[in-house]
């Protein structure tokens, strides 16, 4: 099912939650909202489930505005953080419970609860009830129940958030081929940047209640449309090096440093910019070569085949991985080249990329 929001915007009193919302999700993806906390991802989720009335725009169903529709009207599944699971009930009747109150019937709706635990992996478990079960699977069985309704959408807040890491990563594999298995439309609330990278066919990045861009997981890394988008998604994080254009020469903010580079030719002088590069994005070059930046080693740590190496740029103090072939020695000075992919520059005021 395709899923259309037109300028969604949700209000509490004067504070602004979501704000002039529109994006369309294609039918059979896993898509996730991704940002800080207080970004306005759950507020979302809960707009699209019914939970929260949206405060100005429309939501479409495929062809089915749902603006207004209670959440039992809309064909969808929940699954939240807490599980919500009701402990005075076991596994079967914990999954069956959605079916019970729309008056299946016994036998169908026993027949489709098995199904839908084989599918999860807890068909083992149908006679425990949860306090017998781990963290993980009182995941699956949430996601049993509300993909038993056989909806047509499936959303998860946060869903992983209660669980360690290794559960973590298991259970959000476990997610996405449940998803591709059962090609429901989901859309997934996370904050952890990794989670969304790994199980996305979409992510929308959003801050402040804005979406910052919607894209492919590599395509947000690879092109990022703004500083937050470079800033938010890599580990570890992109390296901001602050500096001003004067007469077309890349200047260090206390004026220490300075580096031609032709792919600032263009902007304007005076500009204030940050040059943002990806750690793996530099290379060691030869001295004098051009469109380089001439740096101090300050530290090294070996990692394996490449080593990850400190550096100062004027004031700046950034980190790259370096070949290990290239034995740099603390204090040393070297030439800095960078890479096709992975270099970028950003207005510094207003975040706006501008190469």
């Amino acid at each position: 099912m395709q899923v259309r929001l037109k300028e969604i915007t949700k209000r509490f009193g004067n504070f602004t939650a979501v704000n002039t919302f529109s994006v369309t999700l294609e039918d059979g993806e896993m898509i996730c909202l991704l940002g800080p906390s207080g970004c306005g991802k759950s507020t979302i989720l809960n707009m699209l489930s019914g939970i929260l009335p949206v405060s100005g725009g429309e939501i479409w169903f495929d062809d089915d505005n749902v603006t207004k529709l209670p959440p039992e009207e809309r064909g969808i599944g929940l699954v939240f953080q807490n599980y919500a699971l009701y402990p005075h009930m076991t596994v079967l009747e914990n999954i069956c419970f959605p079916l019970e109150i729309k008056k299946v019937p016994k036998a169908e709706r026993l027949e489709r609860a098995k199904r839908m635990a084989a599918l999860v992996h807890v068909d083992q478990l149908l006679n425990r009830r949860p306090k017998e079960l781990s963290g993980g699977q009182q995941q699956r069985v949430a996601i049993a129940r509300a993909l038993v309704k056989e909806p047509r959408l499936l959303l998860l807040d946060e869903p992983l958030s209660n669980l360690d890491a290794r559960l973590r990563l298991e259970m959000r594999e476990e997610i996405r081929r449940i998803q591709l298995e059962t090609k429901v439309t989901a859309i997934f609330v996370t904050h952890d940047q990794e989670e969304a990278m790994s199980i996305s066919d979409h992510i929308v990045l959003m801050k402040d209640g804005v979406m910052q861009q919607y894209d492919r997981p590599q395509a947000l890394y690879d092109e990022p449309a703004n500083q937050f988008v470079a800033d938010f998604l890599g580990n570890p994080p992109i390296n901001n090096i602050p500096g001003e254009i004067r007469d077309g020469t890349f200047v260090s903010d206390n004026g220490k440093a300075s580096a031609k580079l032709s792919f600032l030719d263009g902007i304007g002088n005076g500009k204030k910019v940050n040059l943002a590069v990806r750690s793996e994005s530099f290379q060691v070059a030869p001295d004098g070569a051009p469109d380089t930046l001439r740096c101090t080693v300050t530290g090294v740590s070996k990692m394996g085949k490449e080593e990850m190496a400190s550096f100062t740029f004027g004031d700046t103090h950034f980190r790259a991985y370096i070949d290990l072939e290239e034995g740099l020695q603390e204090g040393q000075e070297v030439c800095l080249g960078f890479r096709s992919r992975g270099v970028f520059v950003f207005e510094r005021e207003s975040g706006v990329r501008l190469v």
